[in-house]
């Protein structure tokens, strides 16, 4: 089966190549139908990565969220039309330790080899799940996103202690909005505390029990755990004040991804007897996960929806580079290509 793949081949330019799809073996071929740009993408669309990493992974197909249509299933167990959300992840071995997506042996799309932006996606079993056949697609299409925020809460919750009377996150951006939505509908019984730099994103946290701004935060303001969703060179100064107000043994989790060095003020780590873990993409279990919480809690959806943001029909090249180009501009949101090809 002949394949169209749309590759960065240079910052801000996409061309066509092809591939072929073997349907004489048991992967499964999806269809994609609406693909989420992230942040990832935007660095290497933009060119932002080093120029030795640019020349390493390109010519590369971009996206990692995204979901689409069965086209077949050389097995008959899904039937053409069903919406699947694709996973990224791609393991190469299995550990009875470290988590799919920690391996080091494990390849990810859009970081290393092709992403979504395709004609049709050639899966393995394992690398689809089912969606709710009513599900907002739109909304949908982010789900890896919030799979990473599950299975940051999965980790969180292995590794604090039972005392999680108050809990703070930190970051005001798509990130931190997903993961104190996720957080709030695994722990409904947790003070939930949102620090943040913009008052009107703050205002979107609606679900939580307060939130600040972090050049005012009340003196008497403390956490018992803390989750850091800020990233970038800001990640310096939120770390900082979750150490200053977290309580001692509490667990603080990173989220947040730097491109450099983030110095932590260890001393105090030390003298409260801090626990400081990241957590980093997702695997299979963390999508059934989150697709089981849209079954059971279907309010989520309509949440998850202000936080999307342009939704652009994409039937050419230069409707992709537009795509991208609108979702430089925006200040939050996550913007949504209808894949038309």
């Amino acid at each position: 089966m002949l394949n169209t793949v749309y590759r960065l081949v240079a910052p801000r330019r996409f061309e066509v190549a092809f591939n072929d799809i073997d349907l004489n073996g048991e992967q499964i071929v999806v269809r994609p139908t609406h693909l989420s740009i992230c942040h990832a993408d935007q660095r290497y669309y933009q060119g932002s990565r080093p120029a030795e990493v640019l020349a390493k992974k390109l010519p590369m197909a971009l996206i990692h969220e995204g979901i689409g249509e069965i086209v077949y299933d050389p097995k008959g167990e899904f039937l053409p039309g069903e919406v699947v959300v694709m996973i990224p992840n791609t393991p190469t071995q299995k550990d009875d330790i470290i988590a799919e997506n920690y391996l080091r042996s494990s390849k990810f799309r859009a970081s290393g080899f092709d992403g979504f932006m395709q004609d049709n996606v050639a899966l393995d079993r394992d690398r689809v799940v089912r969606l709710p056949k009513d599900i907002d697609r739109t909304v949908a299409a982010f789900t890896e996103l919030l799979t990473v925020s599950v299975s940051a809460l999965r980790r969180f919750e292995a590794f604090t202690h039972a005392r999680k009377n108050v809990v703070g996150v930190w970051g005001d951006g798509n990130l931190g909005y997903l993961t104190a939505l996720f957080f709030r509908y695994m722990y409904p019984d947790t003070k939930l505390l949102i620090f943040g730099t913009n008052k009107e994103k703050l205002n979107s946290f609606s679900f939580a029990d307060e939130t600040y701004l972090v050049w005012d935060v009340p003196k008497e303001v403390y956490v018992d755990h803390a989750i850091e969703c800020v990233g970038g060179e800001a990640s310096q100064k939120a770390i900082d004040q979750i150490i200053d107000l977290i309580a001692p043994e509490g667990t603080i989790s990173l989220l947040g991804v730097s491109e450099y060095a983030v110095p932590i003020n260890t001393r105090m780590v030390l003298e409260k007897g801090l626990r400081l873990f990241g957590s980093s993409r997702s695997g299979r279990k963390d999508f059934e996960k989150t697709v089981e919480m849209y079954e059971k809690n279907p309010e989520i959806l309509g949440y998850l929806s202000n936080i999307v943001g342009a939704v652009v029909e994409v039937r050419s090249i230069e409707d992709m580079n537009r795509a991208f180009e609108m979702d430089i501009q925006k200040m939050m949101g996550k913007t949504i290509m209808v894949w038309k090809k």
